[in-house]
């Protein structure tokens, strides 16, 4: 388990416990850290991410409060972080997509227009500029949603659709906890597009195939699998 997931899981375990309630404040940053037995950098992390779930309140200047939000609501916030970790069909949803996506990229290479190109590069660059992982991962959607629909099957794209639309949470946590996630993300899909506009269907293929797996490789060690 990453580092920043398990600071996150020791802070669901102190509200989940009582010892820390809603509407409560944080110990200090260095006393929370010695307590819980993390570096700093990786409580900041796992602060952040808890911030984006509405789990965490940071007041500037003034501290880090648990959310007024009744516990129960609480607790569904935090829940999907443990779904994350014992659930294994979000892994195997990326396994098929790790078998699909890479075909339907190769068929697109041969079919994309200029036209879709272009449009597939206007998505690059908003992704590029994205405000949050939120809005990432809906360019993320986008981008590869574009692709698969150039690639000249309606149905394998249709079906592709339905199985990435299962991932968005996995491909949020895996930006709020991985670092360098985001910029590996554009980077990513700036070599597929190349690949695409050369319409070489092999390195498009393999472009897409190391995407995916990267993703993969990541929830792997998330979940704990072995394989």
């Amino acid at each position: 388990m990453a580092v920043t997931d398990e600071a996150i899981l020791k802070i669901k375990e102190m509200i989940t416990s009582g010892r820390l309630s809603p509407g409560d404040r944080l110990p200090p940053e260095k006393e929370l850290s010695e307590t819980l037995g993390l570096s700093r950098s990786s409580l900041r992390e796992a602060v952040k991410a808890l911030e984006v779930i509405r789990v965490l309140d940071v007041r500037r200047g003034d501290g880090t409060y648990v959310t007024s939000l009744e516990p129960r609501l609480l607790l569904e916030a935090l829940s999907f972080v443990v779904d994350l970790h014992d659930d294994r069909s979000v892994l195997e949803i990326f396994g098929v997509r790790r078998i699909l996506e890479p075909s339907a990229t190769r068929l697109a290479a041969g079919r994309i227009s200029d036209e879709q190109l272009d449009a597939l590069s206007a998505l690059v660059d908003q992704a590029d500029a994205a405000a949050d992982i939120e809005a990432l991962v809906q360019h993320d959607l986008e981008f590869h949603r574009a692709i698969v629909a150039s690639c000249g099957n309606d149905y394998l794209a249709q079906l592709i659709d339905s199985i990435s639309s299962n991932t968005v949470r996995a491909r949020i946590w895996r930006g709020l906890t991985q670092q360098g996630a985001t910029d590996r993300t554009v980077a990513e899909h700036r070599a597929i597009l190349g690949a695409l506009r050369e319409h070489d269907a092999e390195l498009a293929s393999a472009h897409a195939l190391t995407h995916i797996a990267g993703i993969e490789d990541w929830l792997r060690e998330a979940v704990g699998a072995t394989g």
